[in-house]
């Protein structure tokens, strides 16, 4: 409980992190809060149901609130109004001030438990942050989104946030991988996938790096890490060490 989970994806898709996530907290009775900002909501509920989960019965009994971003999106910039009469959670688009307040407000008081709430905990899962700068958000304001909502999430509810971000080193987006470095900073958990070095490989799809940051409790060890190569099936993932895929073997 109030931890802060990073998935970072190099050369790859890490989305396959997502799913995972999404299916595993509300399998296990928690209040999620998905802002999804890269698919729709029939993408992700098509995989949730491979993966044993409805979103849509979910959504029904109010243990998954789900941020559409795109459809959100194209209602702000056709000019739609929300049906609710709430400003919409991506108002900085149409405003001048770069702040992300409204999306804050809208994961503050999805999560707020009320008095007939019973959910095991609280979890805010973000796909995927690095849309917010390209919608024009500033890293300052992208940061200051995930530090009150790490305030609120992790110290008060004492529940989960697990954020999905791109990233390239050799990048020339500097603003995305200024956000992702500071994000790294403050993570106690990276999930970090990389596509093969080598190529394609029909046996191994990637390698993940476990970063487990110690250092963040400030003694003198070091972040743990582990290793490992996996290769996406139908409806689960195979994860095995370096040089022991059936390619190899």
């Amino acid at each position: 409980q109030g931890k802060f989970t990073l998935l970072r994806d190099t050369r790859t898709d890490g989305s396959f992190l997502v799913h995972h996530f999404l299916s595993f907290y509300l399998r296990a009775g928690c209040k999620v809060c998905f802002v999804a900002l890269l698919q729709s909501f029939s993408h992700y509920n098509i995989v949730a149901q491979k993966l044993g989960v409805s979103l849509t019965a979910a959504k029904e009994r109010g243990q998954l609130v789900f941020l559409e971003g795109l459809k959100s999106c194209l209602d702000l910039l056709f000019g739609e109004e929300e049906q609710s009469g709430q400003p919409s959670p991506l108002q900085f688009m149409s405003e001048s001030a770069s702040n992300l307040k409204a999306l804050f407000d809208f994961v503050r008081t999805s999560l707020t438990p009320t008095s007939s709430d019973s959910w095991k905990g609280t979890v805010l899962l973000v796909d995927d942050l690095s849309v917010l700068l390209s919608l024009g958000a500033t890293p300052v304001a992208v940061m200051d989104f995930i530090h009150y909502c790490r305030v609120v999430v992790c110290s008060q509810l004492k529940g989960n946030i697990v954020v999905l971000v791109h990233s390239n080193e050799d990048s020339e987006d500097e603003e995305n991988e200024l956000v992702v470095n500071s994000l790294c900073h403050h993570s106690d958990l990276i999930l970090w996938v990389e596509g093969l070095a080598t190529g394609f490989c029909k046996d191994v799809h990637g390698q993940i790096k476990i970063i487990r940051r110690v250092s963040l409790e400030l003694t003198a060890e070091q972040d743990h890490v582990q290793i490992y190569q996996y290769k996406i099936q139908d409806k689960n993932v195979t994860f095995f060490a370096r040089g022991l895929s059936a390619a190899v073997l």
